[in-house]
């Protein structure tokens, strides 16, 4: 492992970073997860018919306010001004399951990995809100970072081998 954590100080507690300091740069990070459900929960999901609605528009807001909203949930984010969020949801029937993967942009002094990360956990969690009424065996799995690109510490992209 290289570098140390910048969250902590000398002295071992916990601080917000200073970024006053850095450049302003665009910035953009993906991330993705999965909700996996019972085939039939996700053909429930597809349909339109579940009891508390639209499950994938539903979940799809859910992760863009909560990209936005990551500073209140996170202790030692920043407040950013997000330029732009995306929160695709793909339905595959392999898993059975919901794909659900996050875009997030900055012009700013710090990355938005954790405002990806955040809109992918929320999505998630939404999907599993709205239709766990029907299958409580659902699984949350795979929540990570693809990449990001943009800073002092350049881009970054998981390897997917």
């Amino acid at each position: 492992m290289t570098g140390k954590l910048s969250h902590i100080t000398p002295g071992g507690e916990a601080h917000m970073v200073d970024v006053s300091e850095k450049s302003v740069t665009v910035r953009v990070a993906v991330a993705e997860g999965r909700v996996v459900m019972k085939p039939e929960t996700l053909q429930l999901a597809l349909s339109g018919d579940a009891k508390k609605g639209d499950v994938l528009g539903t979940a799809r807001i859910a992760g863009i306010m909560a990209a936005k909203r990551t500073h209140d949930l996170i202790p030692l984010c920043h407040p950013l001004a997000i330029s732009k969020v995306t929160v695709d949801l793909r339905p595959d029937p392999h898993l059975p399951g919901i794909r659900v993967r996050a875009a997030v942009k900055v012009g700013g002094q710090t990355g938005v990995e954790m405002e990806a990360l955040t809109a992918v956990s929320i999505a998630c969690l939404t999907v599993y809100d709205m239709l766990k009424a029907v299958d409580r065996f659902m699984t949350i799995e795979g929540i990570g970072l693809l990449e990001k690109t943009g800073g002092k510490s350049g881009d970054w992209r998981r390897d997917h081998t």
